[in-house]
């Protein structure tokens, strides 16, 4: 690996899917709970999570505090196609085989059918293969024996991502 590469990903633990933020905060509100909330801040800002541009425009809706502070800290969680300093030609690979591979599972190409994956998540997992990190999600392992219904965990446990 060249050091521009490891620049830009040193310092990323995790591959954030909104879940990963927004089901905690309905059962968790920063206002009862601001100790944990501030402590995801932190993590935030100090670069852990690494997201597509696809998650962080939905992370852009998160409310609050947290919210402000995803606003803040873009340059620190988004990893844009095309920009130096990680390996995004692999990314591109990853999210073309991954596209093709589970195409019956994915929602844009099956009439946005309900219980498959949506191209933003396959966008996460993409990621997450590229870098090797785990990826933080709260969907439900739900559909994870029916072979085209299926949500982050299942394809995770299909492609071997913690």
């Amino acid at each position: 690996m060249t050091s521009g590469i490891t620049l830009s990903v040193r310092g990323k633990k995790y591959c954030l899917d909104t879940s990963g933020l927004s089901n905690p905060l309905v059962f968790m509100p920063e206002d009862i709970h601001v100790n944990v909330w501030a402590k995801i801040e932190f993590v935030i800002a100090d670069g852990r999570f690494a997201v597509t541009k696809e998650i962080y425009d939905e992370l852009l809706g998160m409310p609050g505090s947290i919210g402000q502070c995803i606003k803040h800290n873009c340059s620190a969680m988004q990893l844009e196609v095309g920009e130096p300093g990680w390996d995004w030609m692999s990314y591109i690979d990853h999210v073309n085989r991954l596209r093709e591979f589970h195409k019956a599972r994915i929602s844009e190409y099956n009439n946005n059918s309900k219980g498959t994956i949506g191209l933003n998540d396959v966008s996460i997992v993409a990621l997450a293969l590229t870098l090797k990190l785990p990826v933080v999600s709260m969907e439900s392992k739900t559909f994870q024996t029916n072979d085209r219904k299926i949500r982050i965990p299942g394809l995770c446990a299909l492609e071997g991502v913690r």
